[in-house]
């Protein structure tokens, strides 16, 4: 990834979350439509395109990562609150420990979807062939995580928490992806190991994107 990837990675986190400051109730609709396109993306990449990597090996039980994945994401969203996919769940001078839950299933997510984003291109090439650069992986992680950043910081503006706070934990949310892709150059992973990853992520995705498409609709009798 480029310093430029990084920083788009960072600042769309936060211009997605700065957003909820300005945008109001009547303009949920809008955060709905934006969900659902993101789940619907993601669900996109994840068959199209990372499952067919990550399985195009059939020696290695990829498939115990898969629900690895899909298990861990269960677990985080009992600490998140399903902030993930929308969820709002506002409480009225909640303490401080409500943000903390959040910000651990959160970031911990984040973390965890950012690992794979600094070598998918380079695995996406070893399983596939080719040259070209792909970034589908990459496209699909800003447009799940700015719409979460936005719910984050309504969660937590309809919480009471001062906004100074709110910054502080929006700046560390947006960090976590970019700090995953790092640390992965960083330890100069081998890239055998990639599709356990991004096993992890399918696992995550699959959760996340079923779930969004499941609950957007609700009772619009379709219309989303």
């Amino acid at each position: 990834m480029s310093v430029f990837e990084y920083c788009f990675l960072f600042l769309s986190v936060i211009l997605g979350g700065g957003l909820a400051f300005f945008i109001h109730e009547s303009q949920k609709i809008r955060l709905d439509l934006i969900l659902s396109f993101s789940g619907a993306y993601i669900l996109g990449i994840t068959v199209l395109h990372l499952m067919p990597g990550i399985f195009s090996n059939p020696q290695n039980s990829i498939w115990l990562w898969v629900l690895g994945g899909f298990v861990i994401q269960l677990t985080l969203e009992q600490f998140s609150q399903g902030v993930e996919h929308g969820h709002i769940h506002a409480h009225t001078n909640a303490p401080f420990s409500f943000a903390l839950a959040i910000m651990i299933g959160l970031c911990l997510h984040a973390f965890i979807e950012g690992l794979p984003l600094s070598v998918y291109s380079e695995f996406h090439q070893h399983r596939h062939g080719g040259t070209h650069s792909h970034n589908h992986l990459y496209y699909g992680v800003i447009l799940h995580k700015a719409p979460a950043a936005f719910v984050l910081v309504l969660v937590l503006l309809r919480s009471n928490f001062n906004k100074t706070v709110i910054g502080i934990m929006l700046i560390i949310f947006a960090g976590m992806s970019p700090i995953g892709a790092w640390l992965t150059t960083a330890v100069n992973i081998d890239i055998g190991h990639v599709d356990k990853i991004l096993g992890l992520v399918v696992g995550s995705f699959l959760h996340i994107s079923t779930t969004i498409l499941f609950e957007a609709d609700d009772t619009k009798e379709h219309q989303i």
